[in-house]
């Protein structure tokens, strides 16, 4: 039998790693109406295909994922006319894997009706991002964000109590009922011989309820927060994309908390013209829309959800680039006013933030516009509740809200 042997040309698909191609798209899979600002559809959902295919060869090329070999093989004519090009057929590939692996789900299912049978007219194909696919980019959201700033790892939150835990490294005390049995040896043994003196050889040592000995560790507490995002139209005005970047940082901290502190509770709440409390796992999919800044109905709510929460620390960590211009009334009815700071407006969400330092919760604000009149009112609001303000960028957002959360260990002890 005679073989016949050709020249080995590699696929083109594994030179590419499927997870970084998916990092790069996160704008396009986290987009919130940036595309449409002045007509944004909050019940939009999915990329069609083209946008899909356009958004992978911009990150193929600005990322050199493919060598110029490859590219000039793929850019090249298709023997057949009738054929796809070489780049068409990686497109479709890459968008298959995705799909395979999870990451991506079509909707509705491509080229069928809900009969099963083919037909002509069918509605374009969307592409939603993937619960996996959200958590995957939680995780580099994180990675790229501690990263950036020299952190690979992060422990509990430390606090100034001593408590007897596992990891011990403080004093020694007696032990009580209800302590965690981490015994010191030393101090137990020298209690047993102060009162009974050194056993003879052969005998043992003489133990007794009193000569129990702990080593007391760091206190770690607990933490509930909610994430307060701003989702009304000016975050996604001025030519500048604000909401996308800001649930990147939520997802972030979604996977910060769930791996390094399980004992946290994160929850997330939107407001515009009124506010609503939505999972931390549909964030992703959250899109810009109404137009007003209801500031005073979303701490309210964001107050609520915590007082149902059993943690040592609680905060609100609040991410907007608008004064407040609306309010609830009484009646249910929304006052709104896009003009200036009004007087009434500004009064009420100033006793709500009050109100959230009378219930023990503090208010981190992070202000991604710099108008005096805006960056006086954050300063009140962190002046009432003795919060922080930080006044910031769509492009250094995450490392300040990462680095707070993370730096956040230490409560007073009166």
């Amino acid at each position: 039998m005679k073989y016949k042997y050709t020249k080995f040309i590699p696929d083109d698909l594994e030179g590419i790693d499927l997870e970084q191609l998916l990092s790069k798209l996160s704008d396009l899979l986290l987009s919130s109406g940036f595309e449409n600002p002045y007509e944004p559809d909050p019940d939009a959902h999915g990329h069609t295909r083209q946008e899909l295919q356009d958004a992978i060869i911009e990150a193929l090329l600005a990322n050199g994922l493919l060598t110029p070999e490859q590219m000039e093989r793929l850019l090249g004519e298709p023997a057949d006319s009738d054929s796809k090009s070489g780049l068409e057929q990686l497109l479709d590939k890459l968008i298959d894997r995705m799909r395979q692996q999870g990451y991506l789900t079509p909707q509705p299912e491509e080229g069928t009706l809900s009969g099963g049978q083919q037909g002509k007219d069918l509605p374009p194909v969307k592409f939603e991002v993937t619960d996996k696919g959200i958590d995957f980019l939680g995780y580099r959201a994180l990675r790229d964000l501690l990263g950036s700033v020299g952190r690979s790892s992060a422990g509990r939150h430390d606090t100034r109590d001593m408590a007897t835990g596992i990891d011990a490294g403080g004093a020694v005390k007696p032990y009580e009922f209800g302590d965690t049995l981490n015994l010191d040896p030393v101090a137990t043994l020298l209690s047993s011989v102060s009162r009974n003196g050194l056993p003879a050889p052969g005998e043992r040592f003489e133990l007794d309820y009193p000569d129990l000995h702990v080593t007391q560790g760091e206190y770690q507490s607990s933490c509930a927060t909610v994430v307060m995002l701003d989702c009304s139209h000016s975050m996604i005005l001025y030519g500048e994309d604000r909401f996308t970047p800001a649930k990147r940082v939520a997802l972030a901290l979604a996977n910060l908390i769930r791996h390094q502190y399980p004992g946290d509770a994160l929850n997330a709440v939107l407001f515009h013209d009124s506010a609503e409390e939505v999972p931390v796992e549909q964030l992703a999919r959250v899109r810009v829309g109404p137009y007003y800044t209801n500031t005073r109905e979303g701490l309210r709510l964001a107050r609520r959800v915590l007082e149902r929460q059993r943690k040592d620390m609680k905060q609100i960590v609040m991410i907007t680039d608008g004064k407040p211009s609306a309010i609830t009334r009484p009646d249910g009815q929304i006052y709104r006013n896009a003009f200036g700071l009004d007087p009434y407006i500004v009064s009420e969400t100033f006793a709500e933030v009050a109100a959230c330092r009378k219930a023990g919760i503090m208010i981190n604000t992070f202000m991604l516009a710099r108008d005096y009149e805006l960056m006086a009112f954050v300063r009140r609001v962190a002046q009432i509740c003795h919060g922080k303000a930080y006044f910031t960028t769509p492009m250094t957002l995450g490392r300040y809200v990462l680095m707070d959360y993370l730096d956040k260990k230490t409560r007073t002890v009166h």
